[in-house]
């Protein structure tokens, strides 16, 4: 497939990485808990990197491990991917590589009162290799909610694997889940604070939701469980917003939340509308000017790189597209939408459109404007996909 080089200064490559060892209940990214042809796609996602080196011009200024558990490659394997990256791309001098890491793969738990810490091995690799962010998965730090979820670490692996990574990593975040059926306000605080109390710089907070197809949504429609109560994850969000402004982090992005020099340069360039590549089975690409997406099927997209052929789709965005991609982007960001920007790039009609739809918003507070920029309140936080939604173009 032919692609038209795109102009610009500065992108990022996201890679992922589609194994795990298990199937998390909420989870319905692609990936697969077989690793038989975890070297095949690696092979594959260095050939896809050859193929399309030259999509984008400017610089390499992030690198991110995504998946899937990115933290089962090998340090060969990581090895494998940073030499082709290095050998067909230009990259800054001191790019933001980040890897996504479940703690059971980093560091082992003996019993529930001696921890193994001499596993110092993957960490050290990660280093000599080129990471220098991670991007752990505790999602809690209680042994109900993890095995809930079904995760494959349990809670002192958890706290195990941050006291170990703090000692080869600064830039270090943490995801947490909220929301969870069950999971009381005295919980949840406990959860940040544990987080506080590591001295962690930045924490990725996510509502649980209940995806198409996955153990969660059979389980609340069998009645295994209970449904998911909006009201519960709304307390849990606004406790989060709350804790984390007082210790001293930045809401710089509805679901970020980092100490002031440890804002995610991948997230920030997302949400800013920087071009990126996505490499890998079911990435997703953005060019500016249009998306593509490769097959989310790990065979099919071995057997299409390996003939030479992209397995993707694209989409050509429309000047509409654009615009609701600008709107729903950047409302989940700290500064808001630019009415100045919004002008500029679509034109009076838009901005005219984007006011009105505005109204009803600002009215009920939650939305506001300041110095031009069009923005959540903190009461309209957790209704933020529901109010750029609302200033979409249908």
């Amino acid at each position: 497939m032919e692609h038209e080089k795109r102009h610009t200064k500065n992108y990022g490559i996201y890679l992922h990485i589609p194994f795990c060892k298990q199937a998390c209940h909420y989870c319905n990214y692609h990936f697969s808990t077989t690793l038989k042809r975890k070297g095949e796609l690696v092979d594959a996602i260095c050939k896809e990197l050859v193929l399309r080196k030259d999509e984008l011009e400017g610089v390499v200024e992030t690198i991110y491990f995504g998946g899937g558990t990115p933290s089962l490659l090998s340090k060969e394997e990581l090895s494998q991917i940073f030499d082709t990256i290095y050998a067909n791309f230009s990259v800054s001098e001191n790019p933001e590589i980040t890897l996504e890491a479940n703690p059971d793969d980093l560091v082992s738990v003996r019993d529930e009162t001696e921890i193994q810490t001499e596993l110092k091995s993957p960490f050290e690799a990660f280093k000599e290799v080129g990471i220098n962010r991670l991007s752990i998965g505790v999602q809690s730090f209680f042994e109900s909610d993890l095995k809930w979820m079904n995760r494959a670490h349990n809670a002192s692996e958890a706290m195990a694997c941050i006291l170990e990574a703090k000692k080869h990593f600064e830039n270090i975040t943490i995801d947490l889940i909220y929301g969870i059926p069950g999971m009381s306000v005295e919980r949840w605080r406990e959860n940040i604070e544990t987080a506080f109390s590591l001295d962690i710089p930045h924490i990725s907070g996510y509502a649980l939701t209940v995806e198409p197809k996955t153990a969660l949504e059979k389980f609340i429609e069998t009645g295994k469980t209970p449904p998911v109560d909006d009201d519960l994850s709304q307390e849990h969000h606004e406790i989060l917003i709350e804790m984390t402004e007082q210790a001293g982090f930045d809401n710089y992005e509805f679901s970020n939340f980092g100490k002031p020099g440890y804002y995610s340069q991948n997230n920030l360039a997302y949400w800013e509308g920087k071009p990126y590549l996505g490499i890998g089975p079911s990435a997703h690409s953005f060019d500016g000017k249009s998306r593509s997406w490769n097959v989310s099927n790990n065979i099919k997209y071995i057997k299409s790189i390996e003939a030479g052929e992209l397995p993707s789709e694209r989409e050509i965005l429309s000047k509409k597209d654009k615009y609701n991609e600008y709107v729903m982007t950047r409302l989940r960001t700290q500064e808001g939408v630019s009415l100045d920007k919004v002008e500029a790039d679509f034109g009076a009609e838009f901005l005219a459109y984007l006011m009105n739809q505005a109204d009803l918003g600002l009215k009920s507070r939650n939305l506001l404007i300041e110095d031009n920029y069009l923005a959540v309140s903190k009461k309209g936080k957790f209704l933020t996909d529901g109010l750029a939604g609302d200033l979409f173009w249908v």
